[in-house]
């Protein structure tokens, strides 16, 4: 059988998108790999990574990176980490660049190259500039209804998602997925 190459699925809730990120968490890939979210503002890629994060073993506060460009984090009693061993996160969201050169500049070279998992928002904005990206999440507000599903206007959570593994790290990731 063929390595995964794509996951298509659905969001009909937040309670779905945490299930995905439990799944996701539970990868040893998670460890090492650079994770991209795609999506309008207000998708939900935020509220991903805080899900992942959680699943992951961090605790304490954690904010968008938007006005900071960059959120460190790190979970001590990670599972997927070996015993004592924390688990080092940076969370980018590139929104507020203007020319990928600002990525050049802000030095994330050696964040990127250093361990530990990185997952970037708004990606596009630091172009060619960006290293290798193992899986590439793209959330969109998904408008499917059904008779037995309809919109509820009050309730918008509905997220159609595609997930692309660019490398073997995200192929393993995609695994969890299946």
């Amino acid at each position: 059988m063929p390595p995964v190459e794509r996951w298509q699925g659905r969001w009909a809730s937040e309670e779905d998108t945490q299930a995905f990120a439990r799944r996701l968490a539970t990868s040893p890939a998670i460890a090492h790999a650079t994770l991209t979210l795609k999506g309008d503002l207000g998708a939900g890629k935020t509220t991903l990574v805080r899900h992942l994060l959680r699943a992951l073993g961090v605790r304490g506060r954690i904010k968008s990176p938007t006005y900071a460009v960059v959120e460190p984090h790190s979970a001590i009693d990670c599972a997927v980490m070996p015993e004592g061993e924390p688990l080092l996160v940076w969370h980018f969201d590139f929104y507020r660049f203007n020319d990928p050169r600002e990525w050049e500049d802000a030095g994330f070279r050696e964040l990127f190259a250093s361990p530990g998992l990185k997952l970037v928002e708004w990606p596009e904005r630091a172009g060619e500039f960006l290293p290798v990206v193992d899986l590439q999440i793209d959330i969109q507000p998904d408008d499917m209804t059904t008779p037995q599903a309809p919109i509820d206007p009050d309730q918008d959570t509905q997220r159609s998602v595609q997930v692309t593994a660019l490398t073997a790290t995200g192929r393993r990731l995609l695994e969890v997925l299946e």
